[in-house]
């Protein structure tokens, strides 16, 4: 199915041993795409994970380390964090905060405290919260994160990994048309802002997409599929499929978009040859 909201989505514990998030979570071929929710003043312990991780932050203020980079970060945010970056993300003890969490699935979206080793294989959401509830896994949140020897989680030397985008969700529109993209080596993240309509059609996706409107409408049509997309609503593109996108002019619209990148795809190729082999 191409269109969902989070609404009607389960909300899940993605990491319930070093984490206070919940999440619905959408699962396509290549990408994960979730919506991270923090309760007033909590939040995850310094962790790491071996795929690349992009958020864009859309309600509350967030109180981000990354690397050794502590920033208070408002919404309209976009933040590009590195396979094995330790970071730690919580909400301000000023309310709630949510928001949008994307990663490729060369891993799982379940965290590895910083003071632990790499396993052999991920986990998966059920199997950590199965453990977590039988008592096989400890319970880390408010220790604090320590790296350790053993650790592959990097704190040294991490680049700036925030990208303001708007002032704040309730930004005016501009004049003209914005569309741009931030790539990482496995995902990419794009905003648009459309003043004036917008209409964009192809015969076959590229790359796995998912499309998050933050403002105004969208008319879609995904291999035989059509919906008028609401704020809120989400669009999935599966590499190669047909779609239309229809912005209507006079009706000035907003999106977030994520995509999958060719080298993550021929990376997740490789694994599935070697896997059958």
């Amino acid at each position: 199915m191409p269109f969902h909201r989070f609404e009607t989505v389960e909300a899940v514990r993605l990491t319930p041993h070093l984490s206070s998030a919940v999440a619905p979570l959408i699962e396509g071929k290549y990408l994960y795409f979730c919506l991270n929710q923090k309760k007033a003043g909590t939040g995850s312990e310094l962790h790491y994970h071996p795929n690349e991780l992009l958020i864009f932050t859309l309600t509350g203020t967030v109180n981000a380390v990354i690397g050794k980079d502590r920033k208070i970060v408002p919404p309209g945010t976009f933040i590009l964090i590195p396979p094995n970056v330790g970071h730690s993300l919580k909400a301000t003890e000023d309310g709630p905060c949510a928001y949008l969490y994307i990663k490729d699935q060369t891993w799982s979206v379940v965290g590895i405290a910083a003071d632990e080793a790499r396993p052999d294989k991920a986990m998966s959401v059920e199997e950590v919260n199965e453990k977590f509830d039988r008592g096989e896994i400890k319970d880390r949140k408010g220790e604090g994160g320590q790296t350790d020897a053993v650790s592959e989680m990097i704190v040294d030397g991490v680049p700036n990994c925030y990208y303001p985008i708007l002032t704040s969700l309730q930004q005016p529109f501009s004049a003209g048309s914005r569309r741009e993209w931030i790539e990482g080596q496995l995902c990419a993240f794009g905003f648009y802002e459309l003043p004036n309509g917008y209409a964009e059609q192809s015969a076959g996706a590229e790359h796995e997409h998912f499309i998050y409107l933050l403002e105004g409408g969208l008319t879609a049509t995904v291999g035989n599929e059509t919906a008028d997309v609401a704020p809120g609503g989400i669009i999935e593109i599966p590499k190669g499929a047909r779609y239309e996108l229809e912005a209507e002019k006079g009706v000035p619209t907003r999106l977030v978009l994520v995509r999958s990148t060719p080298f993550l795809e021929e990376q997740l190729a490789r694994e599935a040859m070697a896997l059958a082999s």
